[in-house]
């Protein structure tokens, strides 16, 4: 599918709708040991501007040990007109969390909220519009990270750049168009009909496996600027560390079911990592290996620092000492998760 394609403009209309010919929309989330965010991310769900009538909120706790449960309650008296539910799912990851709510939702339309991002106001009404006038499948909008501390602004914008994160658009495409994969969703109940459930083996990339599906059965995804929300990043090296390495292990189950999904640059990260390994371990030991691997690792520190260099002068040199460490922490833990993930599933791929 052409992603630079862009979709057709029509102008919102859904405000002008009686809410009696409005669809009913579930909103899925998605949550466990959320007690800190809950109230923030759960209060822009129930402070939406779509009818309450028609608009139920889904909540697949994780099994939550900590006050969870007890804010939903107490947030949820509040909006007494909008159904809001607790899902247990004892599964404890994101694809389980969405199976098992999807099993319960009445409505026609879902869209899932992650419990780390605060959507705007409108954000159900947009994604209801989009899929209304588009005719697409999925809808989704830009990821705009945020972070309440230095380091985690750092990891906003490294992950809002081409060279943190490859060519993902939904990281940093302003304009709508149709592409290969949004953050989070929106979708009329028929697609899982069609094509089924979340694959509940991947703990991570469930959304790539899933759009994947979706687009070989005919299916048209598409990011809308007008689909607005605000997700808070990690904000540690340790956390970040821990996320991306998750994303390149469970990218090579996403491989071996579907192979036609990857593309190039979700392959540049791995390759660089084996590189410098390999160069590390044979290079004293071979003249012509340290010809070859310094320029590689030398060109990568480079590129690093330029990248580095134009993001801190675009968005503020003070990240300029967090940036080199941040990118190289996006692609490391990415690459060596890819490399874990080749061995731990060596005997997986026709299965």
């Amino acid at each position: 599918m052409n992603a630079t394609m862009t979709a057709p403009h029509i102008k919102l209309t859904l405000k002008n709708i009686d809410s009696f010919c409005l669809p009913m929309v579930s909103v899925i989330m998605p949550i466990r040991n959320e007690s800190d965010f809950i109230e923030r991310s759960l209060g822009a769900v129930l402070a939406q501007d779509y009818p309450a009538d028609n608009l139920e909120v889904l909540l697949a706790d994780g099994m939550s040990t900590d006050a969870t449960r007890t804010m939903i309650a107490k947030l949820a008296a509040k909006y007494p007109a909008i159904r809001v539910v607790i899902v247990d799912n004892p599964g404890k990851i994101v694809p389980t969390a969405m199976n098992a709510a999807l099993a319960v939702a009445h409505g026609e339309i879902i869209v899932r909220v992650d419990g780390h991002t605060i959507i705007k106001n409108d954000y159900v009404s947009a994604c209801v519009d989009a899929l209304t006038r588009s005719g697409a499948d999925n809808v989704g909008g830009r990821m705009t990270p945020s972070s309440q501390n230095e380091f985690g602004q750092a990891v906003a914008l490294a992950t809002s750049s081409p060279f943190g994160i490859g060519g993902a658009r939904f990281h940093f495409s302003e304009r709508e168009e149709w592409v290969d994969t949004v953050y989070m969703g929106a979708w009329r109940r028929d697609v899982f009909e069609r094509i089924g459930d979340f694959d509940e083996e991947m703990v991570r990339n469930q959304d790539d496996e899933f759009n994947y599906r979706l687009l070989s059965a005919g299916g048209k995804i598409l990011l809308s600027n007008k689909v607005e929300s605000e997700y808070f990043n990690r904000s540690s090296p340790r956390a970040l560390w821990r996320q991306y390495f998750q994303y390149g292990y469970w990218k090579v189950r996403v491989l071996q079911k579907h192979p036609r999904q990857m593309r190039s640059r979700q392959f540049v990260p791995p390759a660089f990592v084996a590189v410098v390994m390999l160069g590390a371990l044979l290079a004293p030991f071979n003249k012509t290996l340290r010809r070859l691997w310094y320029p590689v690792w030398s060109l990568y520190m480079a590129a690093n620092v330029a990248a580095s260099v134009y993001t801190a002068y675009k968005k503020g040199w003070q990240h300029l000492p967090r940036l080199p460490f941040v990118f190289a922490t996006l692609h490391v833990s990415y690459g060596l998760g890819f490399l874990t993930g080749l061995v731990k599933f060596a005997d997986r791929w026709w299965k």
